[in-house]
């Protein structure tokens, strides 16, 4: 299967590049999988794990949103946050889910559910790429 780049930058720099077969991400109108070759497009992407595969091996970055922008030979990931496995503190993403569950439990006027929503599935993504690493 052929390959094509792969860049995944956020506002702090580069997280991720390399050369991949396929890459499975979840976009704002669904999951895509882009292959080789694949037509121009740019999507917005939701909170979740980015699936690279190559050469039979899967490596997940976790994705706090952000848009995609695929081009025939070159696929780039703007980002707000991205985390390799390696770089995930793990301890610090299950207290995010823990304080993210309290928040959308409480029956408090002030609590912005919608945002403790969001940090629930940044904390549940995170959690999820450290736990599927290689």
């Amino acid at each position: 299967m052929r390959t094509y780049k792969v860049s995944i930058v956020t506002p702090d720099g580069p997280v991720y590049s390399s050369e991949v077969e396929m890459i499975i991400a979840k976009a704002k109108s669904g999951e895509i999988g882009i292959l080789y070759g694949h037509i121009p497009l740019v999507a917005p992407l939701q909170i979740g794990a980015v699936r690279l595969k190559n050469d039979g091996k899967t490596e997940l970055v976790a994705v706090s949103g952000g848009i995609i922008e695929v081009r025939p030979e070159e696929v780039t990931i703007l980002a707000q946050a991205a985390e390799l496995p390696e770089q995930i503190d793990i301890e610090r993403a299950e207290k995010a889910k823990e304080r993210a569950e309290n928040r959308l439990q409480s029956n408090h006027d002030d609590v912005d559910f919608k945002r403790a929503e969001l940090a629930l599935k940044r904390a549940m993504t995170r959690i999820d790429v450290y736990k599927h690493r290689s």
